[in-house]
């Protein structure tokens, strides 16, 4: 098998393992507060991160670069899951999932202001028609609760803004950066828990421990596949996602996608493939352009 092949399967593999992450949370989160699915998630996550933060040393974690920007990444991230595991108490996973699926798109739009990029008509054409799929897909049936679809909103903002933070700390190492994410949504956790305590069951404490491991596996599963194929070829199978949410919460629980969602659904994954395609294409022209440019200062 190809390493292009190989990195197509661990990208898919990496997929499922994050919807099957959330579809446990929602499992959860029906029983046991969102900050108690937090604080034991995190914390058991820590438990497997710091031994191989441990044998990599901790100057990566006590000289972290731009320390006020970590923690501005460190909130959005903490924000993110919260929103996420408090929207998915009242919304089915694949509408929650649309949602987050819409993220890239906010991401381009504000990367001309917040990173400096420069967005074309094509691109800006893409953003405008994604806001247009991210609204089809909002419109709300009657049983939905509207507080829910707000909360998601901030969600997918502040995933947004975790991404556009991470882009300009692009020095700080993977594992520092998920150590930061965990700590967050652990002092979370600590705070909120005490409100709604429920005493987990043996089976239940193990499942809130899995979502932090099996997060964990995914993300690694993502990186493997970036560094198995180019990216270009396995990052637009990060929208398999959305049929696993599908699956899952019809399995699960039951939820069948609305009309509208899959039409507003497919209108935000067709965005979505066009930023990153004009990205792709726009990075690979400066690259092959940049030698060229040398030669020419140089004579």
């Amino acid at each position: 098998m190809t390493p292009a092949r190989m990195g197509i399967l661990v990208m898919l593999l990496g997929m499922f393992l994050f919807s099957l992450n959330d579809a446990m949370g929602k499992w959860l989160v029906a029983t046991y507060s969102v900050g108690q699915v937090l604080l034991i998630r995190s914390a058991v996550a820590l438990v497997i991160l710091l031994p191989f933060l441990w044998q990599a040393g901790l100057k990566d974690i006590v000289r972290a670069e731009r320390p006020m920007l970590q923690l501005a990444r460190v909130v959005f991230s903490t924000a993110e899951v919260f929103c996420f595991y408090w929207a998915v108490i009242y919304l089915p996973l694949a509408d929650v999932m649309t949602y987050w699926l819409a993220a890239p798109i906010y991401v381009a739009a504000l990367s001309p202001f917040l990173l400096k990029e420069k967005v074309g008509p094509v691109r800006w054409a893409a953003i405008g028609i994604g806001f247009v799929g991210v609204l089809v897909a909002l419109t709300p049936s009657g049983e939905v609760e509207p507080m829910a679809i707000v909360v998601a909103i901030i969600g997918t903002l502040a995933f947004a803004m975790m991404v556009v933070t991470g882009r300009t700390l692009r020095g700080t190492p993977d594992k520092t950066l998920v150590f930061f994410q965990l700590i967050g949504a652990l002092l979370a956790g600590i705070v909120l828990a005490p409100f709604g305590w429920v005493s987990p069951t043996v089976p239940d404490f193990f499942l809130l421990g899995m979502l932090g491991i099996v997060a964990m596996v995914a993300h690694i599963c993502v990186n493997r596949a970036v560094k198995l194929a180019d990216a270009a070829v396995v990052a637009p199978f990060q929208y398999t996602l959305l049929p696993w949410a599908i699956i899952l919460g019809w399995l699960f629980f039951g939820d069948l996608p609305r009309p509208l969602m899959l039409v507003g659904a497919a209108i935000i994954v067709t965005s979505g493939l066009v930023i990153y395609l004009r990205d792709t294409r726009a990075k690979r022209a400066a690259t092959a352009a940049a030698p060229a440019r040398g030669f020419g200062e140089n004579t």
